[in-house]
């Protein structure tokens, strides 16, 4: 089962070729005892380092492509003497703000872990969706403050090459490491101990990856194997070692812990790294990340619905939406208002609390669209529920206004929610925030539902808007908490525009 074959001698050889025009004729520095391993070979790095590596690669390939733009547009390069001038504006859009956009929104979609197995198709249609996120938000950044100089051909302009520059560097980064795996640069040559399901199919994903740089000698047993790729059982670690030249060895679960602890002290003493694959259990472990906490390793099974810096790309695009929204909308809300109070006594103005994000009240505004007693007859009318579940919503609510029904059609009264975006305290997209009183018949399970903000519009609305079903809407809720992206919140946001267009309310 120990036993050498052809094809061990040969790889053998040819690693030792390798390490002699490294160091020349004396072997003796990787082939004695004392030293019982090859030296180490070139290895790529990994963690939050190339991460902020390849962040800043971005930002200043992306500051050059502005800068760039604005030379062809405007004749200029950006400087500081620029930076005071009248198009400063214009510099720091296209040198500062739309670079810092596209790195959240890169950052969103888990761009900078670039995992080796994810497909340059894959890595450059996400680069396409970022780039489009953050130039929507370049153009709204234009009409809001209203900067001189920029056209939109030079914003399309600038996205192109962005789309290009992101995605050819990282293409070249890819056929690079490629390149140096297939010739033998940076490869390292690895046993798995253990011969379960779960080694053998990290052997198999080793073997059709060759960008990860592993070559897989075989396997370490810990139990008997007629595996033909098994090179010995555990205890024979250090004549394996020797023989197949080995650099790197995986512990791959279920093992002893002391047969741990055994190969933590011998490989230490062969100076070969030694990785551990955590417990898998049963796949809800595959691609979980790990961390440190105050020295302890983490594996995170399950993350929150939207991670940390799509958190901060996610409120940027609703601070930048909203105040948009507000100023285009102020004199329609004016109209609106006096309309309001010309139908019917009251306030042109309504506002209730509402359950958000975490369970948090929070004064939801909407333009007043039912008579000032229509809190008092709720309870009357609930007997009459259209809607299944903890969700109070009636077919010719007598309550509304005649006002009131047009603005409901066409969704004209939620328009003062813009405020509460701004604010913070609700989402352009989002689960639909719910009273205190239906609130207060969720079961466990409804609750999940208030993970994230609230939103002006959601899945549901563009979806199953008239299903009166309770739980369809929170099964939507769900797959849009699930599967959140900024893509996902602008493919929503287009697609409630003919929503509200063709007066769908009610």
């Amino acid at each position: 089962m120990v036993g050498t074959s052809k094809r061990t001698k040969a790889s053998r050889s040819s690693l030792a070729e390798h390490l002699q025009s490294d160091f020349g004729s004396d072997l003796s520095l990787v082939t004695g005892t004392k030293a019982t391993a090859p030296a180490r070979l070139v290895s790529w790095p990994h963690g939050l380092p190339v991460m902020i590596g390849y962040g800043v690669i971005d930002f200043v390939t992306l500051s050059l492509s502005g800068s760039f733009i604005l030379y062809l547009q405007l004749g200029i390069v950006p400087s500081f003497e620029i930076l005071r001038s009248a198009t400063r504006s214009a510099c720091l859009a296209f040198t500062f703000l739309y670079p810092a956009m596209v790195l959240l929104s890169c950052a969103s979609q888990d761009l900078y872990r670039t995992p080796r197995d994810r497909g340059a198709f894959e890595e450059s249609l996400m680069v396409v969706r970022a780039i489009i996120l953050a130039t929507i938000v370049l153009v709204l950044f234009v009409f809001v403050f209203d900067v001189q100089g920029i056209s939109r051909v030079s914003v399309l302009m600038l996205a192109a090459l962005s789309v290009a520059a992101l995605s050819g560097w990282r293409y070249l980064k890819r056929r690079l490491i490629i390149h140096r795996t297939l010739q033998g640069i940076g490869v390292s040559r690895v046993a798995i101990v253990g011969t379960g399901r779960i080694a053998k199919g990290f052997a198999t994903f080793l073997a059709d990856n060759p960008q990860f740089g592993c070559e897989v000698c075989g396997f370490l047993a810990v139990e008997p194997s007629s595996d033909r790729r098994v090179l010995g059982f555990v205890s024979d670690l250090r004549k394996v070692a020797l023989e197949q030249f080995l650099d790197e060895l995986f512990l791959v679960p279920p093992i002893d812990r002391e047969i741990v602890k055994q190969l933590v002290l011998e490989t230490r003493q062969l100076r070969m790294s030694l990785k551990v694959i955590p417990d898998m259990y049963d796949g809800h472990g595959w691609r979980a990340p790990l961390h440190a906490i105050g020295g302890f390793p983490v594996m995170q099974l399950n993350s929150p619905p939207i991670p940390g810096i799509g958190v901060a790309a996610k409120r940027l695009f609703d601070v930048l939406i909203s105040a948009t929204g507000l100023l285009l909308t102020l004199p329609i809300l004016g109209i609106l208002a006096i309309l309001v109070r010309l139908d019917s006594p009251g306030p042109a103005f309504y506002s209730a609390h509402r359950v958000g994000y975490k369970a948090r009240k929070f004064r939801c505004w909407k333009l007043r669209t039912m008579f000032v007693d229509a809190d008092r007859r709720k309870d009357m009318l609930r007997k009459e529920n259209g809607r299944e579940g903890p969700f109070f919503k009636i077919k010719n609510d007598p309550r509304v206004t005649r006002v009131g029904h047009w603005l409901r059609k066409f969704s004209l009264d939620e328009l003062p929610q813009l405020w509460n975006v701004l604010w913070g305290e609700m989402s352009m997209v989002g689960p639909r925030p719910h009273p205190v009183d239906d609130f207060e018949r969720y079961s466990v399970e409804h609750l999940r539902r208030l993970d994230v903000k609230p939103g002006l519009t959601g899945l549901w609305q563009v979806t199953a808007r008239q299903n009166p079903s309770f739980e369809t809407n929170l099964a939507l809720d769900l797959e849009y908490i699930e599967n959140w992206s900024p893509w996902l919140d602008l493919e929503i946001l287009f697609r409630s525009i003919p929503e509200v267009l063709t007066g769908k309310g009610e």
